[in-house]
């Protein structure tokens, strides 16, 4: 039996290039025909990010890049074109930006839950596409029936702050890697892949990992 291939993610939930990179390695982990297991692990781009930030995403990016807005725009726009290439359907206009923290914790109880990658795809559908604020107790909550995963004990994970220990440590592994930006893959805890890479990145490092675990069995 073929044993699968252990891919750990850091990502964000408010990274558009972690969505589209989730796409690009999905496919090119479904042409190399090798087994994944695959678990993601918090990141946060914008730390100092209010959960009720007043203004738009793009007023937002403009802030941080301090570039006008209509040069965030079109930064925004091209971003869109690019997740539309791997079938996302990115709302700029209606994203509620907001602080990704809680949200981490909600991906550390679905994963206690066997959860983790639907949540994960949830998360980043109602931020990008749905425009559902991501930031507080009710909308996680919301979010994680939507999965399958129980209101109650969801709520209370995110009251107590059950898993920001769990979330800390992800942030704290990242710095011990060197990790500075998102998405950022390891593969097999060996080989660390950077970026929304083009699907054939992915499947031919996939490809070498199995033939390499083949051979040491």
């Amino acid at each position: 039996m073929t044993v699968p291939v252990k891919i750990d993610v850091w990502s964000d939930v408010a990274c558009p290039w972690c969505y589209i990179g989730k796409r690009k390695f999905e496919s090119g982990a479904a042409a190399s025909g090798v087994p994944v297991e695959v678990e993601y692990h918090s990141f946060e781009l914008s730390p100092d990010t209010p959960v009720d930030f007043e203004g738009s995403a793009i007023e937002f990016l403009s802030d941080r890049k301090g570039v006008p807005v209509a040069q965030a725009k079109a930064m925004t726009d091209q971003v869109s074109a690019i997740a539309a290439e791997v079938g996302l359907d990115y709302h700029y206009d209606e994203i509620r930006h907001t602080k990704t923290l809680l949200a981490h914790e909600l991906s550390h109880f679905a994963k206690a839950q066997g959860k983790q990658l639907e949540v994960t795809e949830a998360l980043f559908k109602a931020y990008f596409v749905d425009g559902t604020h991501i930031g507080h107790v009710d909308d996680l909550v919301a979010l994680a029936e939507s999965v399958g995963l129980d209101g109650a004990a969801a709520r209370e994970a995110l009251s107590d702050h059950r898993y920001a220990g769990d979330v800390q440590a992800d942030l704290a592994q990242a710095v011990a890697y060197g990790i500075q930006g998102v998405p950022f893959f390891v593969i097999d805890g060996r080989y660390g892949i950077s970026g929304a890479q083009a699907p054939e990145v992915f499947e031919g490092a996939l490809t070498q990992v199995a033939a390499e675990q083949a051979a040491a069995r």
